[in-house]
Protein backbone atom coordinates (compact mmCIF):
# COMPACT_ATOMS: atom_id res chain seq x y z
CA UNK A 1 0.00 0.00 0.00
CA UNK A 2 1.39 3.83 -0.95
CA UNK A 3 1.57 6.03 1.34
CA UNK A 4 -0.39 8.16 -0.97
CA UNK A 5 -3.14 5.65 -1.42
CA UNK A 6 -6.67 6.24 0.31
CA UNK A 7 -6.98 3.10 2.48
CA UNK A 8 -10.67 2.04 1.49
CA UNK A 9 -11.03 -0.77 4.59
CA UNK A 10 -9.12 -2.08 7.14
CA UNK A 11 -9.12 -6.17 7.11
CA UNK A 12 -8.82 -9.24 8.84
CA UNK A 13 -7.78 -12.07 6.91
CA UNK A 14 -9.44 -15.77 7.94
CA UNK A 15 -8.65 -18.93 6.34
CA UNK A 16 -9.32 -22.22 7.05
CA UNK A 17 -7.14 -25.07 6.25
CA UNK A 18 -9.21 -29.01 6.47
CA UNK A 19 -8.42 -32.75 5.37
CA UNK A 20 -11.80 -32.74 4.05
CA UNK A 21 -10.96 -29.87 1.51
CA UNK A 22 -9.08 -30.22 -1.65
CA UNK A 23 -6.08 -28.50 -1.65
CA UNK A 24 -6.71 -25.56 -4.33
CA UNK A 25 -9.77 -24.78 -1.56
CA UNK A 26 -7.37 -25.12 1.85
CA UNK A 27 -5.64 -22.44 3.23
CA UNK A 28 -2.10 -21.76 3.69
CA UNK A 29 0.51 -19.83 4.70
CA UNK A 30 1.31 -19.14 0.72
CA UNK A 31 -2.36 -18.22 0.00
CA UNK A 32 -2.67 -15.60 2.88
CA UNK A 33 0.21 -14.16 2.29
CA UNK A 34 -0.98 -14.08 -1.46
CA UNK A 35 -4.70 -13.03 -0.16
CA UNK A 36 -2.66 -9.60 1.51
CA UNK A 37 -1.60 -8.91 -1.74
CA UNK A 38 -4.76 -8.84 -3.35
CA UNK A 39 -6.14 -6.45 -0.20
CA UNK A 40 -3.10 -4.55 -1.20
CA UNK A 41 -4.39 -4.02 -4.89
CA UNK A 42 -7.80 -3.19 -3.97
CA UNK A 43 -7.06 -0.81 -1.60
CA UNK A 44 -7.05 -2.17 1.91
CA UNK A 45 -4.97 -2.94 4.83
CA UNK A 46 -4.52 -5.86 6.34
CA UNK A 47 -4.75 -5.65 9.98
CA UNK A 48 -3.95 -9.53 11.11
CA UNK A 49 -4.24 -12.73 9.83
CA UNK A 50 -5.95 -15.37 11.37
CA UNK A 51 -5.50 -19.03 10.00
CA UNK A 52 -7.54 -22.00 11.44
CA UNK A 53 -6.87 -26.02 11.19
CA UNK A 54 -10.30 -27.75 11.45
CA UNK A 55 -10.92 -31.12 10.92
CA UNK A 56 -14.50 -30.51 8.93
CA UNK A 57 -15.58 -26.88 8.04
CA UNK A 58 -18.95 -25.93 9.58
CA UNK A 59 -22.35 -26.41 7.72
CA UNK A 60 -23.76 -22.75 9.49
CA UNK A 61 -20.58 -20.18 10.40
CA UNK A 62 -17.23 -22.48 8.32
CA UNK A 63 -15.12 -21.89 11.46
CA UNK A 64 -16.97 -22.29 13.95
CA UNK A 65 -19.02 -20.56 16.77
CA UNK A 66 -15.90 -20.20 19.11
CA UNK A 67 -13.56 -18.91 16.45
CA UNK A 68 -16.10 -16.22 15.21
CA UNK A 69 -16.33 -14.96 18.43
CA UNK A 70 -12.44 -14.50 18.33
CA UNK A 71 -12.85 -13.00 15.07
CA UNK A 72 -15.19 -10.86 16.27
CA UNK A 73 -13.17 -9.70 19.37
CA UNK A 74 -9.99 -9.42 17.23
CA UNK A 75 -11.86 -7.03 14.28
CA UNK A 76 -13.17 -4.56 17.77
CA UNK A 77 -10.10 -4.52 18.69
CA UNK A 78 -8.12 -3.69 15.43
CA UNK A 79 -10.71 -1.39 14.32
CA UNK A 80 -11.37 -3.64 10.87
CA UNK A 81 -14.28 -2.85 8.59
CA UNK A 82 -14.40 -5.97 6.69
CA UNK A 83 -13.38 -9.57 7.17
CA UNK A 84 -12.15 -11.46 4.05
CA UNK A 85 -11.99 -15.08 3.44
CA UNK A 86 -9.47 -17.06 1.57
CA UNK A 87 -11.89 -19.88 0.96
CA UNK A 88 -15.43 -20.01 -0.93
CA UNK A 89 -18.04 -19.14 1.32
CA UNK A 90 -21.75 -20.11 0.50
CA UNK A 91 -24.12 -17.45 0.21
CA UNK A 92 -25.68 -18.76 3.86
CA UNK A 93 -22.49 -18.66 5.50
CA UNK A 94 -21.37 -15.05 4.23
CA UNK A 95 -24.99 -13.82 5.13
CA UNK A 96 -24.37 -15.85 8.57
CA UNK A 97 -20.88 -14.10 9.31
CA UNK A 98 -21.67 -10.80 8.24
CA UNK A 99 -24.90 -11.11 11.29
CA UNK A 100 -22.17 -12.62 14.06
CA UNK A 101 -19.43 -10.00 12.90
CA UNK A 102 -21.06 -7.46 12.71
CA UNK A 103 -18.74 -5.96 9.30
CA UNK A 104 -18.94 -7.10 5.90
CA UNK A 105 -17.80 -10.17 5.05
CA UNK A 106 -16.06 -11.14 1.56
CA UNK A 107 -14.66 -14.29 0.23
CA UNK A 108 -11.70 -14.77 -2.17
CA UNK A 109 -13.94 -14.29 -5.11
CA UNK A 110 -15.21 -11.55 -4.09
CA UNK A 111 -12.40 -10.04 -3.87
CA UNK A 112 -11.05 -10.34 -6.91
CA UNK A 113 -13.86 -9.40 -9.09
CA UNK A 114 -13.87 -5.95 -6.58
CA UNK A 115 -10.14 -6.04 -7.98
CA UNK A 116 -11.40 -6.37 -11.73
CA UNK A 117 -14.09 -3.93 -11.29
CA UNK A 118 -11.41 -1.21 -10.14
CA UNK A 119 -8.91 -1.94 -12.90
CA UNK A 120 -10.66 -3.02 -16.37
CA UNK A 121 -10.51 0.53 -18.85
CA UNK A 122 -12.10 -0.84 -22.20
CA UNK A 123 -15.65 -1.85 -22.70
CA UNK A 124 -14.73 -5.03 -23.78
CA UNK A 125 -12.89 -5.71 -19.92
CA UNK A 126 -16.22 -3.67 -18.13
CA UNK A 127 -18.48 -5.99 -19.67
CA UNK A 128 -16.73 -8.81 -19.06
CA UNK A 129 -16.43 -7.83 -15.47
CA UNK A 130 -19.94 -7.27 -14.79
CA UNK A 131 -21.48 -10.42 -16.12
CA UNK A 132 -19.38 -11.86 -13.92
CA UNK A 133 -20.53 -9.54 -10.41
CA UNK A 134 -23.99 -10.70 -11.58
CA UNK A 135 -23.16 -14.71 -11.52
CA UNK A 136 -21.75 -14.19 -8.54
CA UNK A 137 -24.48 -11.88 -7.20
CA UNK A 138 -27.50 -14.07 -8.15
CA UNK A 139 -27.06 -16.76 -5.58
CA UNK A 140 -26.12 -14.62 -2.94
CA UNK A 141 -29.40 -12.23 -3.04
CA UNK A 142 -31.58 -13.90 -0.19
CA UNK A 143 -31.10 -11.71 3.17
CA UNK A 144 -28.18 -9.68 1.89
CA UNK A 145 -30.54 -6.94 2.15
CA UNK A 146 -33.52 -6.88 4.49
CA UNK A 147 -35.73 -5.25 2.03
CA UNK A 148 -35.41 -7.98 -0.96
CA UNK A 149 -37.46 -10.61 1.14
CA UNK A 150 -40.25 -7.99 1.30
CA UNK A 151 -43.36 -8.81 -0.13
CA UNK A 152 -44.87 -6.51 -2.00
CA UNK A 153 -48.36 -5.43 -1.59
CA UNK A 154 -49.31 -8.62 0.65
CA UNK A 155 -49.10 -7.08 3.70
CA UNK A 156 -50.11 -3.38 3.55
CA UNK A 157 -47.14 -2.38 5.23
CA UNK A 158 -44.95 -1.58 3.29
CA UNK A 159 -43.87 1.79 1.85
CA UNK A 160 -46.43 4.10 0.14
CA UNK A 161 -45.80 2.51 -3.76
CA UNK A 162 -44.75 -0.69 -2.48
CA UNK A 163 -48.31 -2.29 -3.19
CA UNK A 164 -47.94 -4.51 -6.04
CA UNK A 165 -49.05 -7.72 -7.83
CA UNK A 166 -47.81 -9.99 -4.87
CA UNK A 167 -44.30 -10.60 -6.03
CA UNK A 168 -41.49 -10.61 -3.73
CA UNK A 169 -38.70 -8.08 -4.72
CA UNK A 170 -36.27 -10.70 -4.52
CA UNK A 171 -38.10 -12.71 -7.07
CA UNK A 172 -37.83 -9.27 -9.22
CA UNK A 173 -34.68 -8.36 -8.39
CA UNK A 174 -33.21 -11.95 -10.07
CA UNK A 175 -35.64 -11.82 -12.84
CA UNK A 176 -34.10 -8.11 -13.60
CA UNK A 177 -30.05 -9.59 -12.71
CA UNK A 178 -31.30 -12.69 -15.69
CA UNK A 179 -31.90 -9.99 -18.03
CA UNK A 180 -28.91 -8.27 -17.53
CA UNK A 181 -27.01 -11.23 -17.69
CA UNK A 182 -28.64 -12.28 -21.09
CA UNK A 183 -27.40 -8.69 -22.31
CA UNK A 184 -24.07 -9.02 -21.11
CA UNK A 185 -23.54 -12.63 -23.14
CA UNK A 186 -25.12 -11.03 -26.28
CA UNK A 187 -23.03 -7.73 -26.05
CA UNK A 188 -19.57 -10.21 -25.47
CA UNK A 189 -20.98 -12.28 -28.46
CA UNK A 190 -20.74 -9.02 -30.55
CA UNK A 191 -16.95 -8.47 -29.11
CA UNK A 192 -16.57 -12.42 -30.23
CA UNK A 193 -17.92 -11.72 -33.73
CA UNK A 194 -15.34 -8.48 -34.48
CA UNK A 195 -12.43 -10.20 -32.54
CA UNK A 196 -12.78 -13.21 -34.78
CA UNK A 197 -12.68 -10.69 -37.93
CA UNK A 198 -9.49 -9.42 -36.66
CA UNK A 199 -8.04 -12.66 -36.80
CA UNK A 200 -9.14 -13.32 -40.44
CA UNK A 201 -7.54 -10.50 -41.04
CA UNK A 202 -4.16 -11.52 -39.74
CA UNK A 203 -4.34 -15.28 -41.09
CA UNK A 204 -4.98 -13.59 -44.62
CA UNK A 205 -1.66 -11.54 -43.99
CA UNK A 206 0.02 -14.36 -43.10
CA UNK A 207 0.86 -12.93 -39.25
CA UNK A 208 1.77 -15.28 -36.69
CA UNK A 209 -0.16 -14.72 -33.19
CA UNK A 210 2.24 -15.03 -30.27
CA UNK A 211 0.30 -14.74 -26.77
CA UNK A 212 1.90 -14.24 -23.11
CA UNK A 213 0.74 -15.97 -20.24
CA UNK A 214 1.51 -16.28 -16.99
CA UNK A 215 0.44 -15.91 -13.15
CA UNK A 216 -0.42 -12.86 -11.60
CA UNK A 217 3.00 -10.88 -11.25
CA UNK A 218 5.02 -12.79 -13.07
CA UNK A 219 6.10 -9.70 -15.76
CA UNK A 220 3.82 -10.23 -18.65
CA UNK A 221 3.54 -6.51 -19.29
CA UNK A 222 7.12 -5.75 -18.65
CA UNK A 223 8.44 -8.22 -21.41
CA UNK A 224 5.73 -7.02 -23.92
CA UNK A 225 7.36 -3.33 -22.98
CA UNK A 226 10.71 -4.62 -23.45
CA UNK A 227 9.68 -6.09 -27.33
CA UNK A 228 7.76 -3.62 -28.58
CA UNK A 229 7.72 -0.78 -26.44
CA UNK A 230 4.01 -0.93 -25.62
CA UNK A 231 4.01 1.56 -23.21
CA UNK A 232 1.44 -0.48 -20.82
CA UNK A 233 1.89 -0.11 -16.98
CA UNK A 234 3.83 -2.51 -15.43
CA UNK A 235 3.57 -1.86 -11.29
CA UNK A 236 4.35 -4.68 -8.85
CA UNK A 237 0.83 -5.70 -8.07
CA UNK A 238 -1.62 -8.26 -8.42
CA UNK A 239 -3.83 -7.85 -11.78
CA UNK A 240 -2.50 -4.42 -13.21
CA UNK A 241 -3.04 -5.48 -16.55
CA UNK A 242 -6.87 -6.63 -17.22
CA UNK A 243 -7.35 -5.82 -21.18
CA UNK A 244 -5.83 -7.82 -24.06
CA UNK A 245 -3.21 -5.67 -25.62
CA UNK A 246 -1.47 -6.39 -28.87
CA UNK A 247 1.52 -5.10 -30.56
CA UNK A 248 3.67 -5.81 -34.14
CA UNK A 249 6.92 -7.05 -33.25
CA UNK A 250 9.78 -7.62 -35.93
CA UNK A 251 11.15 -11.01 -34.61
CA UNK A 252 13.89 -10.68 -37.37
CA UNK A 253 14.25 -9.88 -41.20
CA UNK A 254 11.59 -12.23 -42.47
CA UNK A 255 9.43 -12.71 -39.25
CA UNK A 256 6.56 -9.82 -38.15
CA UNK A 257 4.31 -11.20 -34.99
CA UNK A 258 1.55 -10.31 -33.25
CA UNK A 259 2.35 -10.20 -29.89
CA UNK A 260 -1.03 -10.02 -26.97
CA UNK A 261 -0.86 -10.25 -23.66
CA UNK A 262 -3.50 -12.00 -21.36
CA UNK A 263 -5.00 -10.89 -17.64
CA UNK A 264 -2.59 -13.20 -15.01
CA UNK A 265 -3.77 -16.12 -13.86
CA UNK A 266 -4.35 -16.83 -10.07
CA UNK A 267 -4.87 -20.10 -7.68
CA UNK A 268 -8.72 -20.14 -7.00
CA UNK A 269 -9.93 -18.03 -9.72
CA UNK A 270 -13.14 -17.80 -9.56
CA UNK A 271 -15.26 -19.77 -12.27
CA UNK A 272 -17.15 -16.53 -12.96
CA UNK A 273 -14.43 -14.98 -14.40
CA UNK A 274 -13.36 -17.97 -16.64
CA UNK A 275 -16.34 -18.31 -18.25
CA UNK A 276 -16.47 -14.37 -18.16
CA UNK A 277 -13.18 -13.74 -19.58
CA UNK A 278 -13.46 -16.11 -22.30
CA UNK A 279 -14.17 -13.58 -24.86
CA UNK A 280 -10.70 -12.04 -24.29
CA UNK A 281 -8.63 -15.53 -23.16
CA UNK A 282 -9.49 -17.09 -26.59
CA UNK A 283 -7.04 -15.39 -28.39
CA UNK A 284 -5.25 -18.51 -26.85
CA UNK A 285 -6.92 -20.78 -28.67
CA UNK A 286 -6.04 -19.11 -32.24
CA UNK A 287 -2.47 -18.32 -31.13
CA UNK A 288 0.48 -19.62 -32.88
CA UNK A 289 2.94 -19.61 -30.15
CA UNK A 290 2.22 -19.78 -26.21
CA UNK A 291 5.10 -17.75 -24.16
CA UNK A 292 4.46 -19.10 -20.48
CA UNK A 293 6.05 -16.22 -18.40
CA UNK A 294 7.03 -17.57 -14.86
CA UNK A 295 8.41 -16.01 -12.69
CA UNK A 296 11.53 -17.91 -11.37
CA UNK A 297 12.80 -15.78 -8.49
CA UNK A 298 9.46 -16.99 -6.49
CA UNK A 299 9.71 -19.74 -4.28
CA UNK A 300 6.42 -20.85 -5.37
CA UNK A 301 6.63 -21.18 -9.14
CA UNK A 302 6.17 -24.24 -10.00
CA UNK A 303 3.09 -24.44 -8.03
CA UNK A 304 1.82 -20.74 -9.86
CA UNK A 305 3.03 -22.74 -13.22
CA UNK A 306 0.80 -25.58 -12.76
CA UNK A 307 -2.11 -23.64 -11.85
CA UNK A 308 -1.49 -21.90 -15.43
CA UNK A 309 -1.45 -24.96 -17.21
CA UNK A 310 -4.38 -26.33 -15.94
CA UNK A 311 -6.02 -23.28 -16.96
CA UNK A 312 -5.00 -23.48 -20.60
CA UNK A 313 -6.00 -26.73 -20.80
CA UNK A 314 -9.41 -25.61 -19.37
CA UNK A 315 -9.60 -22.97 -21.98
CA UNK A 316 -9.20 -25.20 -24.85
CA UNK A 317 -4.83 -24.56 -25.82
CA UNK A 318 -3.30 -27.34 -23.89
CA UNK A 319 -1.90 -28.42 -28.00
CA UNK A 320 -0.64 -25.20 -29.00
CA UNK A 321 3.44 -25.08 -28.97
CA UNK A 322 5.14 -23.03 -26.67
CA UNK A 323 7.82 -21.35 -24.95
CA UNK A 324 8.31 -21.50 -20.72
CA UNK A 325 10.11 -17.97 -20.32
CA UNK A 326 11.89 -18.07 -16.77
CA UNK A 327 11.48 -14.60 -16.08
CA UNK A 328 13.32 -12.40 -13.31
CA UNK A 329 16.14 -14.55 -13.53
CA UNK A 330 18.43 -11.86 -12.35
CA UNK A 331 16.69 -12.08 -8.86
CA UNK A 332 17.62 -15.59 -8.63
CA UNK A 333 20.06 -16.54 -5.33
CA UNK A 334 23.73 -16.63 -7.04
CA UNK A 335 24.32 -20.77 -7.26
CA UNK A 336 20.90 -21.40 -8.14
CA UNK A 337 20.51 -23.83 -10.86
CA UNK A 338 17.82 -22.83 -13.76
CA UNK A 339 15.57 -24.66 -15.42
CA UNK A 340 16.82 -25.48 -19.01
CA UNK A 341 15.60 -27.74 -22.25
CA UNK A 342 14.94 -27.34 -25.64
CA UNK A 343 11.86 -25.26 -25.08
CA UNK A 344 12.56 -22.77 -21.93
CA UNK A 345 14.04 -19.42 -22.11
CA UNK A 346 15.69 -17.47 -19.11
CA UNK A 347 15.63 -13.69 -19.20
CA UNK A 348 14.87 -10.98 -17.46
CA UNK A 349 12.55 -8.41 -18.89
CA UNK A 350 13.66 -5.77 -16.49
CA UNK A 351 16.84 -5.52 -17.92
CA UNK A 352 16.62 -7.22 -21.35
CA UNK A 353 19.30 -10.23 -20.71
CA UNK A 354 18.05 -13.41 -22.56
CA UNK A 355 15.58 -11.70 -24.64
CA UNK A 356 17.78 -12.04 -27.67
CA UNK A 357 17.40 -15.68 -27.02
CA UNK A 358 14.46 -15.92 -26.72
CA UNK A 359 13.87 -13.95 -29.97
CA UNK A 360 16.11 -16.49 -31.80
CA UNK A 361 13.66 -19.53 -30.04
CA UNK A 362 10.43 -17.95 -30.96
CA UNK A 363 12.02 -17.10 -35.19
CA UNK A 364 12.89 -21.09 -35.23
CA UNK A 365 9.52 -22.17 -34.07
CA UNK A 366 7.52 -20.31 -35.84
CA UNK A 367 9.85 -20.14 -39.34
CA UNK A 368 7.41 -21.46 -42.07
CA UNK A 369 9.70 -21.16 -44.77
CA UNK A 370 8.98 -17.60 -45.31
CA UNK A 371 12.00 -16.01 -47.26
CA UNK A 372 13.27 -12.23 -48.81
CA UNK A 373 13.54 -12.06 -52.16
CA UNK A 374 14.42 -9.32 -54.71
CA UNK A 375 11.82 -10.42 -58.35
CA UNK A 376 12.10 -9.50 -61.74
CA UNK A 377 8.72 -8.67 -62.86
CA UNK A 378 8.38 -8.18 -66.75
CA UNK A 379 5.97 -5.14 -67.48
CA UNK A 380 3.44 -7.69 -68.41
CA UNK A 381 2.98 -8.90 -65.26
CA UNK A 382 2.78 -5.92 -63.38
CA UNK A 383 -0.34 -7.89 -61.85
CA UNK A 384 1.82 -9.77 -59.49
CA UNK A 385 2.47 -6.91 -57.67
CA UNK A 386 -0.83 -6.25 -56.54
CA UNK A 387 -0.71 -10.02 -55.72
CA UNK A 388 2.01 -9.04 -53.28
CA UNK A 389 1.04 -6.50 -51.64
CA UNK A 390 -2.13 -8.67 -50.80
CA UNK A 391 -0.05 -11.61 -49.81
CA UNK A 392 3.37 -10.46 -49.14
CA UNK A 393 5.42 -7.74 -47.40
CA UNK A 394 6.96 -5.43 -50.23
CA UNK A 395 9.54 -3.45 -48.53
CA UNK A 396 10.76 -1.87 -52.02
CA UNK A 397 9.91 -1.18 -55.62
CA UNK A 398 12.03 -0.18 -58.37
CA UNK A 399 11.07 0.65 -61.90
CA UNK A 400 14.10 -0.07 -64.61
CA UNK A 401 13.98 -2.36 -67.34
CA UNK A 402 11.80 -4.27 -65.23
CA UNK A 403 9.85 -3.94 -61.96
CA UNK A 404 12.50 -4.57 -59.30
CA UNK A 405 10.88 -5.77 -56.08
CA UNK A 406 11.68 -6.55 -52.68
CA UNK A 407 9.56 -8.70 -50.69
CA UNK A 408 8.73 -10.92 -47.73
CA UNK A 409 6.90 -13.68 -49.33
CA UNK A 410 5.30 -17.04 -46.97
CA UNK A 411 6.25 -20.63 -49.43
CA UNK A 412 2.08 -20.08 -51.24
CA UNK A 413 3.54 -16.98 -52.90
CA UNK A 414 6.53 -17.67 -53.24
CA UNK A 415 5.50 -20.60 -55.20
CA UNK A 416 3.54 -17.96 -57.79
CA UNK A 417 6.63 -16.05 -58.17
CA UNK A 418 9.64 -17.93 -58.21
CA UNK A 419 10.54 -18.31 -61.67
CA UNK A 420 10.73 -14.15 -61.02
CA UNK A 421 13.66 -14.58 -58.21
CA UNK A 422 16.61 -12.83 -59.17
CA UNK A 423 19.72 -15.08 -57.80
CA UNK A 424 21.98 -13.15 -59.05
CA UNK A 425 23.43 -12.25 -55.54
CA UNK A 426 23.23 -15.38 -53.72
Amino acid sequence: MRETDEIRDKVVLVGLNSPVLKKEENADDDTMEELAALVDTAGGQVVGIILQNRATPDPRTFIGEGKVEEVKQFCQDNCATMAIFDNDLSPSQMRVLTELLGIQVLDRCGLILDIFAQRAKTKEGRLQVELAQYKYLLPRLTGMWTHLERQAGTSGKGPIGSKGPGETQLETDRRHIHRKIDKLCEDLEDVRRVRATQRQQRQKNEIPVVAIVGYTNAGKSTLLNKLTGAGIPANNRLFDTLDTTSRLLTVSDTLDVVVSDTVGFIRKLPHQLVEAFKATLEELEYADLLLHVIDVSNPEWQVQAQVVESLILELGAGELPRINVFNKSDAVPAGEILPHGEDICAISARTGEGLPALLDMIDRRLDKGTRRVLLNLPYDRGGLLDMLYREAKVEQVEYSETIDVTAVCGPKTLGQVEIFVDNSNQ
